[in-house]
């Protein structure tokens, strides 16, 4: 009985071990399409606000631009350099804003591919438990 015992016991180490790696791989490939999801993802939300931004941009730019003609034209004769200057200040401020609130939303927003960290880091600290009480057990 003693022969038979090593074959057997590396016919189930192989087979342990070939049972880890698939679960490994298999867990690699999950892990993968979650992070290409979220990529996917990302990348159309970008796009999606890219066009839109430049949408809005662009009809706000000739608004603004037609009532800074217009109230111009309006002070011509008796306030012109103040006029200008109120609407150079008007146009400094909301460009500050904005940029205040992008830098707001960068903060605001969670890390790309947080959720594929988050599974990575869960299977991380389950292997980690994994080989901590195999290791305690031999």
């Amino acid at each position: 009985m003693t022969a038979d015992t090593p074959p057997r016991s590396r016919h189930d180490l192989r087979g342990a071990a070939g049972r880890l790696a698939t679960a490994l791989l298999d867990a690699g490939r999950t892990r993968l399409e979650l992070a290409a999801v979220e990529f996917e993802e990302a990348r159309s939300r970008a796009t999606d606000n890219l066009v839109l931004v430049l949408v809005a941009a662009t009809a706000f730019g000739f608004a603004l631009l037609a009532a800074s003609m217009l109230v111009v034209v309006l002070f011509w004769d008796s306030y012109r350099i103040a006029v200008l200057a109120a609407m150079a200040l008007v146009y400094l401020l909301i460009g500050a804003f904005a940029l205040w609130r992008v830098s707001e939303r960068k903060r605001a927003d969670p890390p790309a591919f947080a959720a594929t960290l988050a599974e990575l880091e869960r299977d991380r600290a389950f292997i980690a438990s994994r080989l901590g009480e195999s290791g305690g057990r031999e």
